[in-house]
């Protein structure tokens, strides 16, 4: 269980399977969000029918609504959702982090005010990992300290640093809860360091000085750093990250940071972009960005994409979708949310296919030209 096979390279671009205890996942691959247990407007025959195989679901917002005891009680979070396959939770790191005014940081975790209650709540890395348990995730993500991607060196550095003991803890508490049930979850850890390539290096070394790990994590990153600061640190770590683990980069999933990723080495990615972007009328094509509301496509007879096989477009036009935005109806959400994700899902396994083909470096550049020269339509 949790075994990682790369099954072919192109460059640094990697196409293999890791192995789960709800099933197998092909990367590259990408994975939709279900922040609150629901990819938001989706079901999870929705999710199935895209082509998903694995989802993520947030440790932060079920940890305060309805609470790890209600989820566990109810069968754990796969039966709770209805997801038979795969999940990861990530820690509540950045949830947390985002909190700013409402939390206080402490060598011992992190006390915030509730966003929903405004009771006062405390996430450790002990208290996270006990939570990713009772939840009962396959991929468990260690608790961090995430800060935003302008902040300077020395913030960067005790973030990183923080996050480096903060792991040693999760590991011990986790080795605690798994020891009756070595293959039923495991504990990844975060990569941090800000836009420092030393720092990340550093972090690095120190995740893998902790322990034995089955994946590993880059975090901080897609969080308002400029954008060819991301791909330069991407760039200097993928020759030093462990070539036999999944490597998860946490928070990308517009599609040219995802195909720009895939080129760095990254195996997995997640992004709450597909639904919040369809929810707002863009969609994601070859040719950019489409936003529905505009009103060229009041009469288009067209589909969405003409590429795609999602049930929005081959069966909608594009004057029909317009007409559910400009009416306000809760169709268009689901609609334009399904295609985004499937349009992702649809890229990954298109990457996949040229790595496998050993052509990656020729269409990866091809298809960002192309994507990156269209205007917004």
């Amino acid at each position: 269980m949790f075994e990682f096979e790369v099954q072919a390279t192109s460059g640094s671009a990697r196409a293999g399977q890791w192995r789960l205890p709800h099933g197998i996942v092909e990367t590259p691959c990408f994975m939709p969000v279900g922040t609150q247990g629901t990819v938001r407007t989706l079901s999870p025959r929705d999710l199935v029918a895209c082509g998903a195989t694995i989802v993520l679901a947030n440790t932060y917002h079920l940890f305060v609504r309805p609470g790890e005891d209600v989820i566990g009680k109810l069968g754990g979070l796969h039966r709770f959702m209805g997801w038979p396959r795969p999940l990861l939770t990530d820690s509540g790191g950045f949830q947390v982090f985002s909190l700013e005014g409402r939390r206080q940081v402490s060598e011992e975790g992190v006390e915030f005010q509730s966003h929903v209650d405004g009771a006062r709540r405390h996430l450790s890395p002990e208290r996270a990992v006990e939570i990713q348990w009772t939840l009962g995730s396959d991929v468990a993500m260690a608790f961090d300290h995430v800060i935003p991607g302008p902040s300077g060196r020395e913030a960067s550095a005790d973030a990183a640093a923080r996050t480096l003991r903060w792991l040693v803890r999760a590991r011990s508490r986790f080795a605690d809860l798994s020891r009756e049930a070595p293959d039923r979850q495991t504990l990844v850890p975060i990569v941090q360091g800000g836009v420092f390539e030393d720092l990340r290096r550093a972090s690095l070394s120190g995740v893998m000085d902790a322990g034995e790990w089955r994946a590993v994590a880059i975090g901080g990153l897609s969080v308002g750093e400029p954008k060819p600061r991301m791909d330069e640190v991407l760039a200097d770590l993928e020759p030093v990250l462990p070539p036999r683990l999944p490597r998860y980069l946490m928070g990308v999933g517009f599609p040219d940071d995802f195909v720009a990723a895939l080129g760095r080495g990254m195996d997995l990615a997640d992004c709450v972009a597909p639904t919040r972007m369809g929810r707002n009328g863009a969609a994601f094509t070859d040719d950019g960005q489409v936003n529905i509301r505009n009103a060229r496509h009041r009469e288009d007879e067209a589909p969405l994409d003409a590429a795609c096989d999602c049930e929005t477009c081959t069966t909608f036009s594009r004057g029909y979708l317009r007409h559910l935005f400009a009416a306000e109806e809760l169709l268009g959400l689901r609609l334009l949310s399904l295609h985004n994700v499937r349009y992702l899902i649809r890229l990954a396994a298109r990457a996949r296919d040229a790595i496998r083909a050993g052509t990656f470096e020729g269409w990866s550049r091809a298809w960002l030209a192309r994507y990156r020269s269209r205007e917004q339509a």
